[in-house]
């Protein structure tokens, strides 16, 4: 049932009022380096804000007519911790190393684009996305021939499970030196990583038919190219799109984690390990951003790709009611 008109004009009364007093308070701020700590009525000022900031998130959250009340819950939570964050490092005087403010970070943005749009070239769109294709096909593939020829279960699955328990810091330096400091490295590790979720995934979507609809196929005559394009597959689709979004995180963390053990002058890693030496702590805090931003949109695109193939799958329908 969705929420009465007159609750979503007091919910949007009351952000208007708390942006306004959330500004006041901005204002009210020393400059940095003006008084040697919080005053009293700052830090009362910041306790009601914190108050007000629980009262409007439980009042958004409580909109539950529409879908998007609950991106307007995530976004409204999301800017009360940023502001938040902005405000106890510009309160407490935080030096940039340890923490730098909100505003640095998009600062540091803006200044660097162009640098941080290389390295998410060099990361993402080639080493992540290429590496990422590539093992969840691999995984793919070998899970239909393991489904297909059972023998080979016994001979592959070991040695997949083997490739899952390889530490990330050992075989990262072994992929440099294989494949050179360029992104195809980075790109094999991302493959190595990538491989055993999808097998994994797509070994039990193609078992999660059920027995009943199989035996009709069988009694259509039907053989197992026929079986497996017009009955498993299908099945599997949910379990093949959740490997694809574990892997989607899977890809990232492994191609910036590679980046640390040699790479060159340009990738998020290297940009993040060079400058965190510098202690150049608001750029690492950007390229950090730029992954996390990545991440998430890649993972909201395979959300709508798994609910434009798999609108059928009770979870999917019950997650798009």
């Amino acid at each position: 049932m969705s929420a009465p008109a007159h609750s979503r004009r007091f919910v949007a009364a009351l952000l208007g009022g708390s942006v306004l007093l959330a500004a006041a308070l901005w204002f009210a701020l020393p400059t940095p380096g003006g008084e040697s700590g919080p005053a009293p009525l700052l830090m009362g000022g910041a306790l009601v804000m914190i108050g007000l900031a629980i009262w409007t998130v439980r009042c958004v959250a409580a909109l539950d007519g529409h879908r998007l009340d609950a991106t307007a819950t995530a976004a409204v939570f999301g800017l009360w911790l940023l502001y938040f964050w902005q405000l106890g490092v510009t309160l407490f005087e935080v030096p940039r190393v340890l923490l730098p403010a909100p505003g640095l970070i998009v600062q540091s943005l803006i200044e660097h684009a162009d640098i941080l749009g290389r390295d998410f070239v060099q990361t993402v769109l080639k080493a992540v996305l290429i590496g990422w294709a590539l093992g969840s096909a691999l995984g793919f593939a070998v899970a239909v021939a393991i489904d297909r020829l059972p023998f080979l279960q016994r001979g592959l699955l070991p040695l997949a499970s083997l490739t899952s328990t390889v530490p990330l810091v050992a075989v990262a330096p072994i992929m440099v030196m294989w494949f050179g400091f360029e992104w195809q490295s980075k790109a094999a590790v991302v493959v190595l990583m990538t491989f055993f979720p999808m097998l994994i995934a797509t070994l039990a979507g193609l078992q999660a038919a059920g027995k009943l609809e199989r035996e009709l196929m069988h009694s259509y005559a039907a053989g197992y190219s026929r079986t497996l394009l017009n009955l498993r597959l299908p099945c599997a689709v949910p379990f093949i799109v959740s490997a694809l979004k574990i892997n989607a995180t899977l890809a990232l963390i492994g191609a910036i984690v590679a980046e640390f053990f040699g790479s060159p002058t340009v990738g998020l890693g290297f940009r993040i390990s060079t400058e965190a030496a510098k202690m150049n702590m608001a750029l690492v805090w950007a390229a950090i951003v730029v992954a996390a931003v990545t991440g998430s949109v890649a993972y909201a695109l395979l959300v709508q790709l798994e609910r434009a193939l798999a609108f059928w799958h009770p979870s999917v329908r019950s997650s798009s009611t």
